[in-house]
């Protein structure tokens, strides 16, 4: 169980790193201040648990099924793959009427980008062991 909170909070953390980089990721709520901190708190852990939960269940998955792809791309592949599953953790955001936007491709790639950077070095840092 600890596991997975640290992780999830790993995850709300990239999250909101790449809100704060990316002009194209953002959440629903105020701009600025102790306001933007309570308006999307709560929009940033529910954001990282369903990516924690598409990354956990659909990755696989679609990982073994692009096999083919990953090794011609050596590799690359897989950003696209992340980019992806952001635009899909956005949609079903959208559903569940969680304030989670991506503006577009491009800017899923560089937000995944960032959150696998940012998760990589968290995981390292803290020792999340599997």
């Amino acid at each position: 169980m600890l596991v997975f909170l640290t992780r999830w909070a790993i995850t709300a953390a990239a999250l909101a790193l790449a809100a704060q980089i990316m002009d194209g990721i953002w959440f629903d709520g105020a701009t600025s201040g102790q306001a933007e901190w309570e308006d999307k708190i709560v929009p940033v852990l529910l954001v990282a648990l369903i990516l924690n939960a598409i990354t956990m269940f659909v990755k696989p998955i679609l990982t073994i099924l692009s096999i083919p792809f990953i090794i011609v791309t050596l590799g690359l592949f897989l950003i696209v793959l992340n980019a992806l599953l952001l635009l899909f953790t956005e949609w079903l955001a959208g559903l569940v009427g969680i304030g989670f936007h991506v503006n577009g491709f491009w800017t899923a790639v560089g937000g995944s980008i960032i959150i696998s950077i940012t998760t990589w070095f968290l995981d390292a840092f803290i020792g999340v062991e599997r």
